[in-house]
């Protein structure tokens, strides 16, 4: 099951692993976002012990999301070593954080 990222724990659990991380900025109201939900779930499975793989809500998680400059969403970002290594913005096929995600492991 993908992780569920808060303000709290992204220090820790993103910033600070030594893993890639792949971050799903959503909200409850976003269609788009809704629709990619079932590939994070998917990628969190298959990739299960190699990438941290889950969702921040952008609107319980204020910080994080201004941090990052989120300004649409669905926006997944990739992180590795505490950097931003790459993004997407918008609904993809899955075809496409595949590729990024074998880019950055």
């Amino acid at each position: 099951m993908a992780k569920e990222f808060t303000d709290g724990n992204f220090q820790t659990d993103v910033l600070a692993s030594d893993k890639l991380t792949v971050i799903d900025f959503w909200a409850e109201w976003c269609g788009p976002c809704r629709a990619i939900g079932p590939v994070i779930e998917e990628l969190s499975k298959e990739y299960d012990g190699k990438v941290n793989v889950g969702k921040l809500n952008v609107d319980h998680n204020p910080e994080v999301s201004m941090n990052y400059g989120i300004t649409s969403i669905p926006a997944i970002l990739f992180i590795k070593g505490g950097q931003v290594v790459d993004k997407l913005v918008g609904a993809q096929p899955k075809g496409n954080f595949v590729k990024k995600i074998e880019a950055h492991i």
